[in-house]
């Protein structure tokens, strides 16, 4: 089990709580755990605490903490759904970027953590892990499933450190189309490595999700805790 800690916004609007589960030999690398549309819920929080049972120090900050702290939500009812959506709609990308490094910085500074820094992100965090890829110094950054990457393409020149992305090819958030493109920018990339999931649904690694699939499950998560290993340890 981790704790909740404090961070204060770099723009000095106020402060943010971020998940912090810690590994058992108090020494480590560090993953930043980038939320999806429900907040830093269950699913996040066990994201976060099998990373540190591999190894890592484990920071997942409350990136909605500017329209509502402490959101928790799951993908089980409309109610739930129309008010992460409504979230969604209502998130500042740009001071959701410098939250995330605010996070990375917080994290490198934590005591027994060796330095090494990856952010690893669903849905809208599958987008800002690609964002911290290309705006912040993280050392290696993976993207499940990211929404609305096709609109950012033009930054994939800023990306100077290894990237994984996870890409479910029945997504209903992210077309055929968006995929194309996103292929086409990014395979040739010599820093981006980019997994196809046939027949998957988006959050297909959502534990307790309405698509969660276990089999792509520990294909993804397997491939991204070899790329973890290679990059940060």
């Amino acid at each position: 089990m981790g704790r909740e800690i404090t961070l204060t916004a770099a723009d000095g609007s106020g402060t943010f709580t971020a998940y912090l589960a810690e590994p058992a030999s108090g020494t480590g690398p560090g993953i930043v755990v980038i939320q999806e549309i429900f907040g830093v819920n269950a699913d996040v929080r066990a994201k976060a605490d099998a990373w540190a049972e591999k190894g890592y120090f484990a920071l997942a900050p409350d990136l909605f903490w500017r329209q509502e702290p402490g959101v928790q939500l799951t993908d089980k009812t409309d109610e739930e759904w129309q008010k992460a959506m409504a979230l969604l709609n209502g998130f500042d990308v740009e001071k959701g970027v410098e939250d995330l490094k605010t996070t990375i910085d917080a994290l490198r500074d934590t005591n027994g953590c060796t330095g090494k820094i990856g952010t690893v992100g669903f849905c809208l965090g599958g987008r800002l892990a690609y964002l911290c890829g290309t705006r912040t110094n993280a050392d290696a950054n993976v993207s499940y499933y990211g929404v609305t990457i096709e609109n950012m393409l033009d930054e994939a020149a800023n990306i100077t450190k290894p990237m994984l992305m996870h890409i479910a090819c029945e997504d209903k958030f992210v077309s055929k189309e968006a995929q194309a493109q996103i292929h086409a920018a990014l395979d040739d990339h010599p820093q981006v490595t980019i997994y196809d999931y046939p027949g998957q649904e988006h959050a297909f690694t959502r534990i307790n999700g309405q698509h969660f699939n276990q089999e792509a499950t520990d294909l993804a998560h397997g491939r991204t805790t070899e790329f973890f290993e290679k990059h940060l340890k």
